[in-house]
């Protein structure tokens, strides 16, 4: 029978392309559609399995341990704020600006000791709150306390003009405590600083103090200010599992 010349051309140039290319697109003129309605359904199907299921997407999260922040002017004591800050300007303590209480918080103290001949002394004590919820795309409160934990303490040593800064672990504090001591010079004189990062749960507490002896009074030692600083975070880290009881 002789072939058209049409279809003489079409089996000529299929016989040239390779094997795999012939059998996805020189099938025979035949007509029959069944295959190419197959060929729709493979698809649909492959499409069908390469979509995950809502299940195998969403992430599971560990729940945030705590669900409020304390009042940040009152997680340290009365007691304690007036011993570390002797003549504060406003003894129950300046709140930080923030918008979002239920994440983030702050107070601070600060004053000068008049001794007269004796000379003077400084005190400056402020403590910060931060919250961080649990998010699938973002990971746990825990997780993410933990990631800015370390960038917060990074900040703190790289602090300009800090002088020989010190950072150590110390335990009994939160989940985890790292301090950080060293000098800064400030108005011609030599301040002294204890700062603390701590966390507990999903929440960070930053607490810094330092002091300075104006007016030929002496330098407050560092051990004195590092063991200030710590009780008052002890009391800070404590305020955060009182306010979620």
């Amino acid at each position: 029978m002789q072939r058209t010349a049409p279809r003489l051309t079409r089996i000529l140039a299929c016989a040239a392309v390779p094997v795999m290319l012939v059998v996805a697109g020189c099938s025979s003129d035949s007509g029959d559609g069944g295959s190419g309605a197959t060929g729709s359904k493979d698809k649909a199907s492959a499409s069908a399995s390469a979509t995950p299921s809502p299940s195998a997407t969403t992430k599971k999260v560990e729940p945030a341990r705590f669900a409020k922040l304390p009042d940040a002017c009152k997680a340290i004591t009365a007691k304690e704020t007036g011993a570390l800050v002797p003549k504060a300007k406003n003894k129950n303590g300046t709140p930080a600006p923030s918008t979002d209480r239920a994440s983030r918080g702050g107070c601070s103290w600060n004053g000068l000791d008049d001794k007269g001949v004796k000379g003077s002394q400084y005190r400056w004590l402020d403590v910060s709150f931060y919250r961080y919820d649990s998010d699938a795309a973002l990971g746990s409160g825990q997780e993410r306390a933990q990631e800015n934990f370390a960038k917060e303490l990074a900040k703190i040593e790289q602090t300009p003009g800090a002088k020989q800064p010190v950072t150590k672990s110390v335990s009994g504090v939160g989940d985890e405590a790292k301090t950080v001591a060293y000098q800064l010079r400030k108005t011609d004189e030599d301040f002294v600083y204890g700062s603390v990062v701590a966390r507990t749960g999903n929440v960070l507490v930053l607490l810094s103090y330092n002091g300075a002896g104006y007016a030929g009074a002496e330098t407050p030692s560092a051990k004195n200010v590092m063991d200030g600083a710590l009780t008052a975070a002890k009391e800070a880290v404590a305020a955060v599992a009182a306010a979620n009881k």
